[in-house]
């Protein structure tokens, strides 16, 4: 059996579709900023999410949503770690921390978070790989590209060429084969045409024998596509990326709406994976 591992525990994968809640501790967020900065408010979202299906947390203490201000590291730490310590006593729930930033990653993990989401690939801060490395952490690599790359060649070549030096940083660095997640960064240096173009291709990224995680919820893809302006409204567009993405054989789907996106997934699990 194909497993995702941490040192939690570990994650089967082809049974059916794991969900990633979307929990950001940050004034900016493009589609929840400000909502949860409020460790009560957050805490109380955490449980409602892992209620509803979440089997994994992702804590961001940076907005990444294009035209976002930079977080000085102590800034980023001071906002996730107090929340981190808080919560993991009570909970089983799995804890990704979502920077691209080593020294975030690293109090991270110390605090008792289990997952390192780097929107970068572990490309961007070159202690990053030691810190998941020495850590023992799993992790999931994102493709990333500045803005002005978008629209040159063939996007999921660019991709999975990426992707695969992210694959070796992180072995070189003692990481698990079965400890990595890949993620084609859905609006990251991507157009719109190019976002599409990857939710139809999925099945090749897929074919890499990593676990996939679709990040797509209330992105502007959605709004483009159906003229919805206010992100949590975009509703019925995601359920449409969860239900493509599970269909291409994606284990992971990253969301705001928990109970929504399980129970679409529910649906397309019993239809497809057999349970």
């Amino acid at each position: 059996m194909r497993i995702y591992k941490t040192t939690r525990r570990d994650l089967p994968l082809g049974q059916k579709t794991h969900l990633v809640g979307i929990l950001n501790l940050t004034p900016d967020s493009f589609s929840d900023g400000g909502d949860f900065i409020d460790l009560d408010a957050a805490t109380l979202h955490f449980h409602a999410m892992v209620e509803a299906g979440a089997e994994v947390i992702d804590i961001g203490g940076e907005s990444t949503r294009p035209g976002h201000i930079p977080v000085p590291v102590g800034e980023e730490i001071a906002r996730v770690v107090p929340f981190i310590e808080k919560i993991r006593p009570h909970t089983e729930a799995l804890i990704s921390i979502d920077t691209s930033k080593a020294e975030v990653a690293a109090a991270a993990l110390a605090a008792g978070a289990d997952i390192v989401n780097d929107v970068w690939g572990a490309q961007r801060d070159p202690q990053m790989p030691e810190v998941i490395g020495r850590s023992g952490a799993a992790c999931i690599l994102m493709h990333n590209r500045p803005a002005e790359e978008a629209g040159l060649g063939d996007v999921m070549e660019a991709i999975q060429t990426f992707l695969q030096r992210s694959i070796d940083l992180m072995k070189g660095a003692g990481v698990r084969e079965d400890a990595i997640m890949l993620d084609p960064g859905l609006g990251f240096g991507k157009s719109y045409e190019e976002n599409w173009e990857i939710m139809r291709r999925l099945p090749e990224l897929v074919a890499l024998g990593y676990p996939v995680l679709l990040g797509a919820s209330r992105k502007s893809m959605i709004a483009k596509l159906l003229d919805l302006k206010d992100p949590k409204a975009r509703l019925s567009g995601t359920l449409a990326t969860t239900a493509l993405g599970v269909r291409a054989g994606v284990d992971f789907i990253r969301v705001h709406d928990v109970r929504e996106n399980r129970e679409c997934a529910d649906v397309l699990d019993h239809c497809l994976r057999f349970p």
